[in-house]
């Protein structure tokens, strides 16, 4: 018995065609979104924080060439305004081009700018605690790699008036409540603080803010810039 060269086929086996291929059409449409917008993610947010760096270098360089004093005993700054640089990071356990400008500020619009300093904690290598919150993923990832510290590690904070130089002491993670990681004494709110320490802050685990990534340190040493 010869076979039908066309088999009988059923009336929706058309429709059934034509909405896999649809489906599959959005799929290949939504992959592409999706991979265009996590390179926006890694690279588009990585630009924007890379332009504002360069404008906050610039601040930082211009503020060492102002020609006011600096009462290096009494440890007086001029105020700092928010979105304005303070400092500039360095931490050579992750690099000898690692380098980052601090801005003033840990709003949304601050840390796209880069690590943001804590309005209200210590200043740099002042007594108390000098924080610093920063992205772990995107806007150029500053902290992306901070859980590689180890006791130790140093972190150099070159500001106007002095260089210091912090030694980590310790990670935590904490749940985002825990406030008291910034306290004066980091960890222990109630107690007055007798010396200078840092703290950096980040997302954990990456790619959410679940809870933060803590690291601890205290100041090493600081080195008076010239007048």
């Amino acid at each position: 018995m010869a076979i039908p060269d066309d088999p009988i086929k059923s009336p929706y086996s058309g429709r059934v065609r034509v909405l896999l291929r649809s489906v599959g059409e959005l799929s290949i449409t939504g992959g592409v979104v999706m991979l265009l917008f996590c390179g926006y993610l890694l690279w588009g947010t990585g630009a924007y924080t890379a332009r504002m760096q360069l404008v906050l270098e610039q601040q930082l360089l211009e503020d060492r060439q102002d020609d006011k004093p600096v009462d290096h005993a009494a440890g007086k700054l001029d105020k700092i305004e928010l979105g304005h640089a303070v400092a500039m990071l360095r931490i050579p356990k992750l690099g000898a081009d690692y380098h980052y400008a601090v801005v003033e500020g840990v709003d949304e619009e601050h840390l796209k700018q880069g690590p943001g300093h804590k309005p209200g904690s210590a200043m740099p290598g002042k007594v108390g605690n000098f924080v610093i919150s920063g992205h772990r993923t995107t806007y150029g990832a500053p902290f992306n790699q901070i859980d590689k510290l180890k006791r130790d590690d140093e972190i150099i904070v070159d500001a106007r008036e002095a260089r210091y130089t912090y030694r980590v002491t310790s990670q935590d993670i904490v749940d985002p409540s825990d406030v008291d990681v910034t306290a004066p004494v980091p960890g222990k709110p109630d107690i007055r603080p007798i010396r200078a320490y840092i703290t950096l802050t980040t997302c954990h685990p990456e790619y959410s803010a679940a809870q933060r990534l803590i690291v601890y340190g205290v100041l090493k040493t600081t080195e008076p810039r010239k007048e």
